[in-house]
């Protein structure tokens, strides 16, 4: 019998960001160029769904095109198997009061493994404050530090930023990387 760590708690959130539009926004091209300038038909959103573990730190993000709760279900079963695979359990989940994290097929999902679906209070997002921070980390370092020609380019680096957040990055409240204190994450952290 392998032995689990973490936290066993995970903190999930969304974090809503405006695509990339092909060749790049006003980013690349500066607010006055005529690219940023020409009007057309907006691009859309694309929606990071995003697993913290309590514990460690560690991140698990994926990026989607919606935040339905079909989406979240899937997701969910992604990122519990790789917390799973990474020798961390799971038992309790801890939300705010989306109506995606609120919905029936949610919360068949977590039932199916017993797992425990905390909800913040409305209006205190401080309460999940691990992923919010992670989502205030993620946009300083990452989505609005590098410029993007793609939403494709901007989805592969996340990948690696991710792992460079989870494998190399110090984090100041546990004193190193978030795989300190997990025993094999970069056996399978992708």
């Amino acid at each position: 019998m392998r032995e689990l760590v973490g936290g066993h708690g995970v903190h999930l959130d969304i974090k809503k960001v405006g695509q990339i539009p092909p060749g790049g926004g006003w980013r690349i091209h500066g607010r006055e160029s005529p690219q940023a300038k020409r009007r057309k038909r907006r691009v859309g959103y694309t929606y990071l769904h995003v697993a913290i573990d309590d514990h460690s730190r560690v991140a698990y993000v994926e990026a989607h095109d919606n935040e339905t709760a079909a989406t979240l279900v899937k997701f969910w079963r992604r990122a519990q198997d790789w917390f799973w695979s990474n020798d961390m359990a799971v038992d309790e989940v801890l939300t705010d009061n989306g109506p995606n994290f609120c919905s029936n097929a949610f919360a068949e999902v977590l039932a199916e493994r017993r797992i425990v679906h905390r909800r913040t209070r409305p209006y205190r997002p401080q309460t999940n404050g691990k992923a919010e921070r992670f989502n205030r980390t993620l946009a300083d370092e990452f989505l609005y530090n590098y410029k993007f020609r793609s939403e494709n380019e901007r989805r592969i680096r996340l990948k690696r930023w991710i792992h460079d957040y989870n494998c190399h990055r110090h984090h100041t409240a546990i004193g190193g990387p978030p795989a300190s204190r997990v025993n094999n994450l970069t056996r399978t952290d992708t």
